[in-house]
């Protein structure tokens, strides 16, 4: 007689931190939404001045009129903003450049260790830029962008909301690694295959 067994599936970690973070409350994950539209809301606007200011520079090229001074200027501090706006956006998608070759280890207690430890160094080094933007932010108040007149002091202040986002969200990783492990990837997952 032969039993046909079902392919077993890794039990789902039990207790209130697991369930914490497996179903966080309606207020925190609602919060986290509302962060996570802003955060993309200024990378959105900064990646469309990008493009709309390097056009209309590439049209002074050609038009008989003299150019604006300001627009490369607004397009280099969108590129920071669009740079560090959206960096805790993506430490929580897992989407920022990272070493898989750690996913292809099979001993899941070093994965684990591994990505707790990668997330303690990002959310240091978030620690870091977050007193630095805070430090810049107080004392560049008075200095003024030589085309723009803009106050330096907010081109800092909107980089800091994505270096207060990037420590948040990595100290969360890894604690999230930390209760629940790392995920397991598929062949599938790694190539971006559909199995639809």
């Amino acid at each position: 007689m032969t039993h046909d067994t079902a392919p077993t599936t890794p039990a789902e970690p039990s207790g209130r931190l697991a369930s914490f973070f497996l179903r966080p409350p309606r207020w925190l994950a609602r919060t986290i939404r509302v962060a996570t539209a802003i955060e993309l809301a200024i990378g959105v606007t900064a990646l469309l001045l990008i493009f709309f200011l390097v056009l209309i520079q590439v049209g002074q090229r050609y038009l008989p009129v003299d150019g604006w001074p300001w627009t490369g200027e607004l397009a280099r501090f969108s590129l920071v903003w669009l740079t560090f706006a959206v960096a805790g956006v993506l430490v929580t998608t897992d989407a920022h450049i990272s070493i898989e070759m750690v996913d292809g280890v099979r001993n899941p207690l070093v994965r684990r260790v591994v990505r707790v430890v990668a997330c303690l160094v990002v959310a240091a080094v978030g620690v870091g830029l977050t007193a630095e933007a805070w430090a810049l932010t107080m004392d560049q108040g008075t200095i003024k962008s030589p085309a723009m007149q803009m106050p330096m002091s907010w081109l800092y202040a909107i980089s800091m909301i994505g270096f207060v986002s990037t420590t948040v969200r990595s100290l969360v990783a890894a604690a999230k690694y930390a209760v629940l492990g790392v995920p397991e990837q598929t062949y599938d997952d790694v190539v971006g295959v559909s199995t639809v």
